[in-house]
């Protein structure tokens, strides 16, 4: 893949930290120009910096409300404005809560579907003609809930499998219009949200941090939980010349 992002835009949503943070920063080992939207400047600034000592460009950021159109829409202004192409759209941006279902409240069903749901349906409208032009990329992360209904994680289980449905049939419209669109569920990776999400989880069962890692290790019958790295070289295949047959 040598050179082969040299010159196009990335836009990662979610890529202060976490999973989007890895795959941005992969993106910009690469070569290409990366655009870092989140909600937090200082986050984003700090991202920037940690990337640009390992890559030629540095990453461009822009702070918005993903939960909101008109923040999306910011967001969507901002790179066509500065650089009137978008040839890669990564859609990580999304935490939802994990929890015993009584206790989980209406602000957060609405806050889960909010960011995670709204604004990659948002993002993917808004940036679909230059995806269109540059004959480029859509790469959901999702997250294995969409297929793995749980107890204590119903509302990350419902975003999930609503992105799931979104972007297989996104990838229809794909197919006519020359942009690829798959789908990445990543599981369980090393980063602070799957920690948050363990202390929740623990706190929803009774039990403690640990037995919840150990038990949900065991379930999966993983050697190791994932790393961020790991996200964002699959992210790299999937939007190269060799995947260009998989699409949806």
């Amino acid at each position: 893949m040598a050179n082969e992002y040299a010159g196009k835009v990335v836009l990662v949503s979610g890529g202060s930290r976490g999973i989007g943070g890895g795959i941005a920063a992969a993106f910009a080992a690469e070569g290409a120009q990366t655009v870092l939207a989140a909600s937090s400047q200082a986050n984003l600034d700090a991202a920037a910096e940690a990337i640009a000592r390992n890559a030629a460009l540095r990453p461009d950021v822009y702070a918005a409300d993903l939960r909101r159109e008109d923040g999306c829409e910011q967001v969507f202004r901002y790179v066509s404005q500065r650089h009137g192409r978008c040839d890669i759209l990564v859609n990580s941006a999304g935490a939802t809560r994990a929890g015993a279902f009584m206790s989980l409240s209406e602000e957060a069903w609405q806050d889960g579907f909010a960011l995670k749901f709204f604004g990659c349906v948002r993002l993917c409208r808004l940036f679909w003609p230059l995806l269109k032009t540059a004959h480029g990329n859509v790469v959901n992360i999702i997250g294995g809930a969409a297929r793995t209904p749980d107890p204590e994680f119903l509302i990350g289980g419902s975003v999930n499998a609503a992105m799931h449905n979104f972007t297989k049939g996104l990838s229809g419209l794909g197919k006519r219009d020359g942009v690829n669109v798959n789908a990445i569920l990543p599981g369980m990776t090393e980063t602070e949200r799957v920690g948050q999400l363990f202390r929740q989880r623990a706190e929803a069962a009774g039990t403690s941090v640990d037995e919840v890692r150990a038990a949900l290790i065991a379930k999966d019958g993983l050697a190791r939980l994932g790393k961020p790295e790991d996200v964002g070289a699959l992210a790299l295949f999937l939007c190269s010349e060799r995947a260009r047959p998989i699409q949806g």
